[in-house]
This record gives C-alpha cells, sequence and structure tokens, in this order.
C-alpha cells in the first residue's frame, strides 16, 4: 500500500512538470513572437517629416514675422513657459515663478538646459532675450512691453520688474529665448536662412540650405523622460504659400496648419485627415449696459434669446467658423464643461419682454413709464471697412425684427468706430479681438470696458484670481463668473474663426493641436 501510495505521488509529479514545461515553452515562444512583430514593426516605422515653410524672412524666430516660422521654431527654441493643449501654464526653461509683488516675479530657471553647442543655458540668456525684445520691433515685443528691468539674482534666478500689475503675466512668458553667447558673435539683425542658430528644445538645426532645412533629434535635450519617434524633420522652403499647399496635395509635406477659410480649394478634400479647432479672433456683441434701454436686463436677455449663432455662421461664414458663449470658449481649461449662452428661444425672448411690462404692437415693443412710452429701439455699431462684420450686423437686424426690436445700423469709419467705443456712444457694438492666451478678463469686465458694465461681485472675483495659484478656487471662481456672463448678459459672445491643422494620412500617432502649438504628442509620432 505504501509503495502504490509512493508511486502515484511520483507519477503526479512528473505530470506537473511536463505541464508546467509544455506551458512555459509556450509561453517563451509567444514572447519571442511578440519580440519579433514588435521589433518588425519598429523597423517599418519611418523616423522621419517633412514640413514646410513659405517666404521665410529669418530663421530668428523672434525677428520673423512668418507665422510658419514661428510654429516650427517651437521645436527647436523653448520659451520660460509654455501652454498645455488645454492652455494651461506649464514649466518649460522656467521650473517655478512666484508673484512677490504687484509688478515683480521671481522665476527660477532649469539647471539641466543646455544649448544645442554645448553651453550651458543661464539667466544670462533671459535677459538678452527680452532686452533685444524690447529694442526691436517683434511679433513677442508684446510680450515685454510692460517690463522696466531684469535683474539676474544667479545663474539660474531672475527678477522681472513691470511698470503696472498684469494679472497671470506668467502667461506672458511664452517667447523663445535666444543664446546670448550665439548672437553676440552673430549679425542679430540680419539672421537668415544661411544661419544655424542653436536652441533648447527638443530638435536642433543640422544642416541649412537654400531650398531646405534640417532637424535632428536633440539628444542633449533637457526632458529625458521623452522619447521622440521621429529622428528627423526636413523642413522644405517655398517661394509662396500656394507653392507650399501643392507641395501638401501631393503628398511632400506631412503637416500644414492655417486659418485660411478656402484651404481646400488648395488642397482639395481627400487624401489627408485634419483637425479643427477655435481660432483666436472672437467676434462678440458688446451691449452699453449705461444705455437707455439696454440698462434694462430684460431688454438685454430678450436680444440674447433672440440672436441664433448658428444662423449668423452658416449664413455669413458659410460654417467656417465655431458658435462661441464666452470669452474664453475656445479650449481652455476654466471653461470646460461650460455653456455661457442662454440658447436660441424666441418664444422665451418674447415673454421675458411681457412679463417686465412690454407690449407688442404694431410690429414693435413699447412700454409706457410715467406717462411716457418708449418703443424698442436700438442702435449698432460696426466698422463699414469691415464687410464681414457688416454682414453679421444685418443679420442680426432681420433676427431681431423677427422678434419686434427695431435695429438701426450705424457703419462708421475706422476714426469714428474707434472715437465712439471710446466714449461709449452706442447702444450695440460688434466687436472681434485676438485672444491672448492668459485666462485675463479684465478687458471684458474690467474699469472701461465695451459694455460699461460694473459687477462688485465680479470686481471681486477679478482680484481673487489675479492673486492665486490654487487651480480648484481658480476653476471655482471662473465658473462664477461664467454664471454672471450668462445672467447679466453684458455681452453676447458670437463666433470664433477656426484653426485647422491638415496631415497626410500615412503620418500616425495622437493629433491634438491648439492654435498656440501643433505638435502635441510628436514624441508619438511616425510614418
Amino acid at each position: 500500500m505504501k509503495s502504490n501510495w509512493i508511486k502515484y505521488v511520483f507519477i503526479i509529479f512528473i505530470v506537473i512538470i511536463l505541464i508546467f514545461s509544455i506551458f512555459k515553452i509556450r509561453k517563451d515562444e509567444e514572447e519571442k513572437q511578440q519580440e519579433l512583430e514588435y521589433t518588425s514593426s519598429q523597423q517599418e516605422k519611418v523616423k522621419e517629416m517633412t514640413l514646410g515653410i513659405a517666404s521665410l524672412d529669418s530663421i530668428n524666430p523672434i525677428l520673423s514675422n512668418n507665422k510658419n516660422v514661428q510654429d516650427i521654431s517651437k521645436l527647436i527654441f523653448d520659451p520660460l513657459v509654455t501652454l498645455s493643449a488645454d492652455y494651461k501654464a506649464e514649466p518649460a526653461l522656467a521650473i517655478e515663478w512666484a508673484k512677490q509683488a504687484d509688478n515683480s516675479y521671481l522665476i527660477k530657471l532649469r539647471e539641466n538646459a543646455k544649448w544645442t553647442g554645448g553651453q550651458r543655458f543661464t539667466a544670462e540668456d533671459v535677459k538678452f532675450t527680452i532686452d533685444r525684445l524690447k529694442e526691436i520691433s517683434s511679433v513677442y515685443s508684446y510680450n515685454v512691453q510692460y517690463v522696466t528691468g531684469v535683474d539676474i539674482v544667479d545663474d539660474y534666478t531672475v527678477k522681472i520688474y513691470l511698470d503696472r500689475e498684469i494679472p497671470f503675466y506668467e502667461y506672458w512668458l511664452t517667447f523663445p529665448i535666444l543664446s546670448k553667447d550665439f548672437y553676440e558673435n552673430e549679425d542679430f539683425a540680419n539672421t537668415n536662412k544661411n544661419t544655424s542658430p542653436v536652441g533648447t528644445g527638443k530638435y536642433k538645426i543640422a544642416d541649412v540650405q537654400p531650398s531646405y532645412i534640417v532637424l535632428e533629434k536633440n539628444e542633449s535635450w533637457w526632458n529625458k523622460q521623452t522619447n521622440l519617434t521621429i529622428e528627423k524633420i526636413t523642413i522644405n522652403l517655398y517661394s509662396s504659400i500656394g507653392e507650399l499647399y501643392n507641395s501638401f496635395k501631393i503628398g511632400n509635406i506631412d503637416l500644414i496648419s492655417t486659418s485660411n477659410d478656402n484651404l481646400q480649394e488648395y488642397i482639395g478634400t481627400i487624401g489627408y485627415s485634419s483637425k479643427e479647432m477655435k481660432g483666436r479672433e472672437h467676434c462678440f456683441l458688446a451691449l452699453n449696459t449705461k444705455s437707455n434701454f439696454l440698462s434694462r436686463l430684460e431688454v438685454r436677455k430678450a436680444i440674447s434669446f433672440s440672436i441664433d449663432k448658428e444662423n449668423i455662421v452658416s449664413s455669413v461664414f458659410n460654417s467656417k467658423c465655431f458658435t462661441s458663449s464666452f470669452p474664453l470658449d475656445y479650449g481652455n481649461w476654466l471653461m470646460q464643461g461650460q455653456d455661457a449662452s442662454s440658447g436660441f428661444n424666441i418664444e422665451q425672448g418674447k415673454q421675458i419682454l411681457a412679463d417686465n411690462g412690454w407690449r407688442y404692437t404694431g410690429g414693435g415693443w413699447q412700454k409706457t413709464e410715467n406717462y411716457k412710452t418708449q418703443r424698442l429701439g436700438l442702435n449698432l455699431l460696426v466698422k463699414a471697412s469691415d464687410a464681414s462684420k457688416v454682414a453679421v450686423a444685418e443679420n442680426i437686424k432681420q433676427q431681431l425684427a423677427a422678434v419686434g426690436i427695431g435695429v438701426n445700423i450705424v457703419q462708421a469709419s475706422d476714426e469714428q468706430y474707434n472715437n465712439s467705443v471710446n466714449h461709449k456712444n452706442y447702444d450695440m457694438v460688434l466687436c472681434s479681438m485676438t485672444l491672448s492666451p492668459t485666462p485675463n478678463l479684465t478687458t471684458y469686465f474690467g474699469e472701461e470696458n465695451r459694455a460699461n458694465y460694473s459687477n462688485e461681485e465680479v470686481t471681486n472675483i477679478l482680484n481673487e484670481v489675479k492673486n492665486t495659484t490654487d487651480e480648484n478656487i481658480l476653476k471655482e471662481k471662473y465658473a462664477r463668473l461664467v454664471e454672471i456672463y450668462k445672467t447679466d448678459v453684458p455681452y453676447i459672445s458670437l463666433y470664433n474663426n477656426k484653426y485647422l491643422v491638415a496631415y497626410n494620412s500615412g503620418l500616425v500617432g495622437e493629433m491634438a493641436p491648439n492654435w498656440f502649438y501643433q505638435f502635441y504628442g510628436i514624441e508619438g509620432w511616425y510614418k
């Protein structure tokens, strides 16, 4: 009996070993197969990409007025502060910043950054760049226009002084930083396509030729956690934007970005993929809250309910714009998931007027107060030189006429328009602004705003948000601003232009561009 028991145990043991061996062999074979497939896929990946620049003026990013150069230069030159895909300020060459007083910022710099020539990046480079931006005319001069001085505290700390308080000034620090050593030895004002400047970015300039520029992966880039699949980028140079578009159309360029409404006329509709997003041009209606009729909340609300933004976008712009509900409604992290629009509801607009004592008669609304009857009618100011805005004004006039609100369009010359805006001589004014990356809303709610609007709670919120970095508090306060905007209707946001990034279908990877940066996710791109 005992010997039989030992024999059975031995047989079971042998069976277990055989099963384990078979399982192990199969697992090893599967892992080898997966490794071979992975290696094969890696070998099949093309690790090069081609971009294009039309009418190159300068390879120096702070001298160039070419949007293509400014976009591509962000691969080569790092700023102090960059923006995320949802427009949140993030560290780049600056790893930390602190507002020390209303008009001064202390900035701690990255110590592991180097120029592609091998030199250390230091505070001297920051001061040099800001000083140059203040001396020349550059698209980035706006970012430093209020800077009165830069103190170098040590090699990796600078203090920036402003001539006034600028809320969220860290968002202005998105200009490219240049090497002091390099540009002191070069003709700064004439840096052109024959020069190979150094940068601190993820790619470096490896070759410059009359018809192309070659970028290579910067192996000494400070961000060691990012592994770039694309190792080489060739930038073809073209004499015109039409030539650039045609090159994309025939597959010689992998990616282009533009706010051109008629892009499809140049590149067609097939053979590529695209991402559309809200652009920087924000159009809105400012309602003078101190004017006779628009001082009444019910009138502002009735107008808001009576304007169909989709109708404006489709009939005036052939759907080449996006409707908007708030100045930050372009993907900003403080606006996500919120809607400041009252919606389009003609009957509700009429009901609000009726509930507040207005009578509809003779095709319009009138109200009697203190034995005086007034008929509702408004002036709408618009620039005569802006044909699209005039068309929008006509559309708004027709829409409001349909609900009994009379509108007289005042087409003013540029000078008359500016004078009327400065003196608040209008009931409504059609405006547009180029949005800043900063979430500062002082332009809309601060002193001398175009709606002539004042609200103590709003003033308090603006003062609170400019002095906090707590994201939860910021989200809470901005949610309240959206709510007030929707309730008090000092403005009616109408639309934003479209910004488009088109890329050849052979370019693989996650594409998450915005108008600040087209290359989010480039570390995973390949062909």
